[in-house]
């Protein structure tokens, strides 16, 4: 029996500790994922505008000026990031337009210091999701889709939950989410019938609904 005990490589008492942290790291790794998830996912409610550095209006840019969410956005055909644009693009209008406006110091200041303007972000998705802005629109998925009216936001909100169960609606049945490519970029484009659908889907090669689904398209 002493033999045994000598034999032994932890204690009773540094065995017992050692069972009762990784019972706890069993049992709190899913709470502890869980609330990493609900951090993410919750920062903004749905349809609360976010307070920006310059309260830039979507509605005034895109629904009155027409400007294409392409002119600011400027990667978001050829990248999985949208972009942001440079102090040097919103110059392109207001080195001649409203120059003495306080609420464009920033923008002024940014230009003459070279450092970015520090906008908050709107739509955010877990570090754990891979999401990629030119794919969706190559397949035919419209701004308006995930962001919402954007031309009727004087001030940008959040207009769908992004959660997992919402892109898995889309990924199931795409095709009446789909839109023609002349109208992926205009927020008051209507949906189209069912039979246009189904010749758009046909038409952008979507994946198979496995593939769309599977953990892996968003999860790498």
């Amino acid at each position: 029996m002493a033999h045994a005990t000598r034999g032994q490589v932890f204690g009773p008492r540094l065995e017992l500790a050692f069972k009762l942290a990784l019972l706890a790291l069993l049992l709190g790794a899913p709470a502890l994922f869980a609330y990493a998830v609900w951090r993410e996912s919750a920062y903004q409610a749905l349809g609360e505008p976010v307070e920006q550095p310059i309260p830039f209006s979507h509605k005034h840019h895109v629904g009155d000026d027409g400007i294409d969410c392409r002119y600011c956005h400027a990667t978001v055909e050829t990248s999985r990031h949208a972009g942001l644009p440079a102090s040097s693009t919103c110059l392109g209008c207001h080195a001649q337009l409203y120059t003495d406006q306080a609420v464009l110091r920033p923008l002024h200041e940014s230009a003459r210091t070279g450092r970015p303007i520090a906008w908050r972000r709107v739509h955010s998705l877990p570090g754990f999701v891979y999401f990629d802005h030119a794919v969706h629109l190559a397949k035919g998925v419209a701004c308006v889709e995930c962001h919402g009216r954007v031309d009727q936001m004087p001030l940008t909100w959040r207009a769908q939950p992004l959660q997992m169960q919402w892109c898995l609606e889309c990924h199931r049945d795409p095709a009446p989410r789909l839109r023609a490519r002349a109208d992926l970029f205009t927020p008051a484009a209507p949906r189209v019938a069912p039979a246009e659908a189904a010749r758009l889907a046909a038409l952008v090669g979507l994946e198979g609904r496995q593939r769309r689904t599977d953990c892996s398209t968003c999860h790498r």
